[in-house]
Formats: C-alpha cells, sequence, structure tokens
C-alpha cells in the first residue's frame, strides 16, 4: 500500500508538472498576442521567498539561448549576472527601492549579455503582487521588452545630431567657430561676467587688403588664405576663450576674465605672428583690430564699440590694434 501511495504520488507530481508546462506554453503564446507591442518578450513573475522566476521563454531565447537550455530552476540571478557591469548596480537599486516600498514600481533600461557576447537592451518594469502578513514581499509581476532597435535608433539620432551641432557651431570653410556659436558663447560670458561682476575683453579683427589677394591670387587662394590665419590665430587661444569667423575676412575673439592690458597684449602677439608668418604661396598680410572691455554695457554696444575701433583701425593706416583710449 505504501508503495502505491509513493507512487500515486509521484504520478500527480509529474501530472502536475505537465500541466503546468502545458499551461505555461499556452499563456506564452496567449500573452504575446494579447500585447502585441514591439519587442514584447512577455510576463515575469518572481517568487521571492523561494527566490523562483517563472517567465516567458522568449525573454531567455531572446539571448540566444536554445530552448533546451532553459534551467528547470530560474533564479533572480540568472538575469542579473548578465547585466552590463555599468548598469548593474543601478537596476539593483530601483529593485531594492521597489521591495523596501520606496517606489511604487519597479522600472528599469539595462543592457544584458546576449549569449554571443553582444549587448540587449531591456525595458523591464514589474510591481509587488502579493505581501505575507509582516509585509515583506512575496511575489512580483511584471514585463519585459526588448528595446534594442530603440535604443540604435536613439544612439544614431543622438550621433547625427553632435554632428549636425558642429556644423551649426563651426564655420564650414575654415572649421573655427561660427558667427552663431561665437555669439552664444559671448552671451554666455557677459551674463556670467554679469553676475560676478567680471571683466572680459571682445577683440574684433580683420585682413588688411584681403580683396587685392582674392583678385591677385583667385578666390580658392584667398580662401586656404582664411583657412591658413584662422589655424594660425587659432592655435594660440587659450582654453577659456572663443575665436571664430564673423563673416568675410572678419574674425572674433572673445577673452574670458581679462583687463584691458592684458587683452592688448595678446592682440599684439596675433598681429605680429600674423604679420611675420608666409601664407600659401609666400604671401605675406597684415591684420588690423578693434579692442572693447566689457563694463556693463550690452552685447549689441559692446561688438559696436570693437567695430568701430576695428574700422578706425583700417582708416589709420592697419596693421594696428586699437582699443580705449
Amino acid at each position: 500500500m505504501a508503495e502505491d501511495a509513493c507512487l500515486s504520488l509521484e504520478q500527480r507530481i509529474e501530472e502536475l508538472e505537465r500541466t503546468v508546462r502545458t499551461l505555461t506554453e499556452q499563456k506564452n503564446r496567449e500573452e504575446l498576442l494579447d500585447l502585441p507591442w514591439a519587442g514584447n518578450l512577455g510576463s515575469w513573475i518572481w517568487n521571492v521567498p523561494s527566490d523562483t522566476v517563472i517567465c516567458n521563454d522568449l525573454k531567455i531565447l531572446n539571448l540566444g539561448y536554445a530552448k533546451q537550455e532553459i534551467p528547470d530552476r530560474i533564479g533572480h540571478a540568472f538575469f542579473t549576472d548578465l547585466l552590463h557591469p555599468d548598469d548593474h548596480g543601478p537596476v539593483m537599486d530601483q529593485m531594492r527601492r521597489h521591495l523596501a516600498g520606496t517606489d511604487a514600481v519597479y522600472e528599469a533600461s539595462y543592457r544584458i549579455r546576449h549569449k554571443d557576447g553582444s549587448w540587449r537592451w531591456y525595458y523591464d518594469r514589474g510591481k509587488i503582487t502579493q505581501r505575507d502578513a509582516a509585509g515583506k514581499p512575496l511575489q512580483l509581476v511584471g514585463i519585459v521588452f526588448d528595446i534594442t532597435k530603440q535604443k540604435l535608433m536613439e544612439q544614431q539620432l543622438a550621433l547625427q545630431n553632435e554632428l549636425l551641432q558642429k556644423l551649426v557651431d563651426h564655420d564650414e570653410l575654415t572649421k573655427v567657430l561660427s558667427r552663431a556659436a561665437l555669439f552664444r558663447f559671448l552671451r554666455s560670458t557677459h551674463d556670467r561676467c554679469v553676475q560676478e561682476d567680471r571683466s572680459f575683453a571682445l577683440l574684433m579683427l580683420d585682413i588688411d587688403h584681403f580683396k587685392h589677394i582674392n583678385d591677385n591670387y583667385g578666390h580658392q587662394v584667398g580662401d586656404e588664405v582664411l583657412v591658413q590665419l584662422a589655424r594660425l590665430v587659432g592655435s594660440r587661444v587659450r582654453g577659456a576663450d572663443a575665436f571664430g569667423r564673423y563673416g568675410g575676412e572678419e574674425f572674433m575673439m572673445v577673452l574670458d576674465g581679462v583687463g584691458m592690458q592684458e587683452a592688448m597684449q595678446v592682440a599684439e602677439r596675433i598681429r605680429i605672428t600674423v604679420a611675420d608668418h608666409a601664407f600659401t604661396g609666400g604671401i605675406r598680410l597684415t591684420i588690423s583690430g578693434g579692442l572693447a572691455l566689457f563694463q556693463e554695457q550690452g552685447i549689441d554696444e559692446l561688438v559696436t564699440l570693437a567695430d568701430n575701433r576695428l574700422y578706425e583701425a583700417k582708416r589709420s593706416g592697419r596693421n594696428k590694434i586699437i582699443g580705449p583710449r
């Protein structure tokens, strides 16, 4: 009789296991039909006390494993051990906060290692559905999505935006800052110096007789001169400053945190460097400049002041920098 009872119990257990497998397979198919969103990998249940995870097979198959490789018993660590090192801490923190009751739901996006060593992106969202009498979590239920394609698209879009921003921020010919980028830097510097009661200087530079270069050597040589000048002056710009093309053969430099004496020294060094340099084809040229020091003026007033001094330098003989008297 005892043997018959044991056999009957084993049969009942086997039948229950078969039933669970059948129900699981049916549920796997049904939930993918009920939740046909892109990347849906189905639902999962985590029984916390026994650390047993029941999930749609697709969540594991999607990581490159064959059906026969899926363990009979899956614990929480089966997935957490596959997390990207940079994502492991944040994901575990998210789960701990939910288990502690700090966050209403568990929600995380993370990279998880595919069997071939690559990384896939998953979006996971779950919630405690059962607690014991003491309030400790017994079971969590959630759903998971493969968002790898979405993440790759986001990364490509971010890269394209970065490249586009570089194009916007830099002059196409000379590769120094564009006029728009210069004015963003100028506004930022102006606002900061107003708040901190600091000084800065604005230097406008223009190539003397540039039209003669275009007329005598051609516009292609003229463009090369602009490129070489931008490179020559740009190599002498401090990290805190900004230098770019204002338009045509005119350039602008914003010198952050300097007084007039230091700004004039910088401007003179640039003027002398340009005058001593042999450009393409042995061309020699000079530049003129106008310098204005921020003294609580608005941006438009400051630019106008530097520009007027630049043209004063032009009218009074060129190859000079004119600043405040």
